[in-house]
């Protein structure tokens, strides 16, 4: 099976910023251009491996590009050059746990202390945060975006602010000012046009609230003969539809809805959880997809997903022995570099499912887990539980300074994730932030004032986790908390 995917000229654009700031650091070697390792890596067991890629962001809709050949030095070219530059720059003086800080995101629930969480933003511990807990009313959710980046500011880079909004059960933010969107079985009916402008008017509400990443659409293909027996998408009706003829226009169609309403967009759970039975947020069994190879035909929604400018891929924990035997997705050098960054050529930035309370994860001590998915290719661990964040940074700058390769590894993420903030205006190093809405640039600023500074640093019941309902919003007795699961 050939995948089709080619990226957005922005998209490049930005991978080309980033390529430039990693062979920056790496004596002119880093990335090839198809956003590939140009070295070899070693295998996700922890030891480090040389991490692929250089960082793409899908742009929304509107933003000015930049990119294409022919350019003059005082083109497009030398912009890419100026903003790779300044990337580096910001990475450069950066602490070793500030560093480690950007490859974290941590869940924030309604009933967590605000003053806590920032105090954790301002000491640059965490890169980003997502609403669990199911959050009500956009008062709510929009004052604690905005005390959050406050504390961010300090550190001249602002926060990835995630919700999880893919529809019907996976809503974590309803009530007042927050439309009930349909269940993705429901959207996959819709054409892909209708589809898009629907998501638009999705992606406007959760952008009038400071969110800027969405960990949607799911682009999983669920056969019809598993239908609702699959545990973590059938089940919640999280799938656009059976096949990937189905699913991976509609996942493009919501990854450009997102971006048309200003906000960065997820295709998940790669390369696919639609043929397993157990849901991995609760449990270690049913998880096996044993059909899956480096060309099957489901990985072709994610491509779609990815053409379309998909920002950022989420990586399952589910098991795939056909493409690596021995790891978890999310801890596979062979699925995150070797088929995700190099056969579908992804240059962005890679997150995991919750690695924090998912039974899936379990038998691996919570600092290994941020050590073996970075190591792999990975670029942002996402917990539930904010009581994984210390160890997770700590492991991620105590390995770095103890082995070469690992910090090259770790080098190579936070690069791939600064670029995704400044292509989304979260860095004082954005080339065109006159092109930003006012509620992505630094508080206080205007988009039509700003001038970069490369030098300076009706409620809907909703779920909780993604893969099922909360009890507060008609969870079935005996599943879990969301708060202690994510996506």
């Amino acid at each position: 099976m050939t995948l089709v995917w080619s990226p957005r000229p922005y998209a490049a654009a930005l991978a080309a910023a980033a390529t430039l700031a990693l062979a920056a650091c790496t004596g002119g070697s880093g990335a090839s251009p198809t956003g590939t390792s140009t070295s070899s890596g070693s295998s996700s067991s922890g030891s480090g491996s040389s991490s692929s890629g250089s960082s793409a962001s899908g742009s929304g809709s509107g933003e000015s590009g930049s990119g294409g050949s022919g350019s003059t030095s005082s083109g497009p070219a030398s912009t890419t050059a100026a903003t790779a530059a300044c990337v580096r720059s910001l990475a450069d003086r950066m602490s070793p746990e500030r560093r480690a800080g950007q490859l974290v995101m941590v869940g924030l629930t309604p009933t967590d202390s605000l003053g806590d969480a920032e105090a954790r933003v301002a000491r640059g511990e965490v890169g980003g945060i997502i609403y669990l807990g199911g959050w009500s009313g956009a008062s709510a959710v929009k004052a604690a975006a905005t005390g959050l980046q406050a504390a961010a500011r300090a550190g001249g880079i602002r926060l990835l602010v995630a919700a999880d909004q893919e529809g019907g059960q996976v809503q974590q933010l309803s009530g007042t000012g927050f439309t009930p969107i349909p269940p993705a079985t429901e959207q996959g009916s819709m054409t892909p046009a209708a589809l898009e402008t629907e998501a638009t008017g999705w992606a406007r509400a959760l952008a009038a609230v400071g969110v800027n990443v969405n960990l949607a659409p799911v682009a999983d293909t669920v056969p019809a003969s598993i239908g609702t027996a699959n545990g973590p998408i059938g089940h919640w009706h999280r799938e656009f539809g059976s096949t990937p003829q189905v699913v991976g226009p509609h996942a493009a169609a919501f990854v450009k809805g997102m971006h048309a309403g200003g906000i960065a967009a997820t295709v998940k759970h790669f390369p696919g959880l639609g043929r397993i039975t157990g849901n991995t947020d609760t449990t270690s069994a049913g998880i096996t997809d044993s059909t899956a190879t480096v060309d099957d035909p489901f990985l072709q929604s994610f491509a779609d997903g990815i053409a379309a400018g998909a920002d950022l891929v989420m990586v399952s924990s589910a098991r795939y022995p056909n493409i690596d035997p021995d790891n978890q997705a999310v801890f596979s050098h062979a699925v995150v570099t070797d088929l995700l960054r190099g056969r579908l050529g992804f240059s962005g930035v890679v997150v995991t499912d919750d690695v924090g309370a998912a039974v899936a994860v379990s038998a691996v001590p919570v600092p290994d887990r941020a050590i073996r998915f970075v190591a792999a290719g990975g670029d942002i661990v996402l917990t539930a539980r904010t009581g994984d964040v210390t160890p997770m940074v700590t492991a991620l700058a105590d390995r770095a300074a103890g082995d070469p390769q690992f910090a090259a590894t770790v080098d190579a993420a936070l690069l791939r994730v600064l670029t995704l903030k400044t292509a989304r205006g979260l860095t004082t190093c954005s080339p065109d932030h006159g092109a930003r809405p006012d509620h992505l640039l630094p508080p206080g600023t205007r988009s039509a004032d700003h001038v970069p500074a490369p030098t300076t640093s009706a409620k809907r019941p909703g779920p909780h986790s993604p893969h099922r309902p909360d009890p507060r919003h008609g969870r079935s007795a005996g599943e879990r908390p969301v708060e202690e699961t994510a996506s």
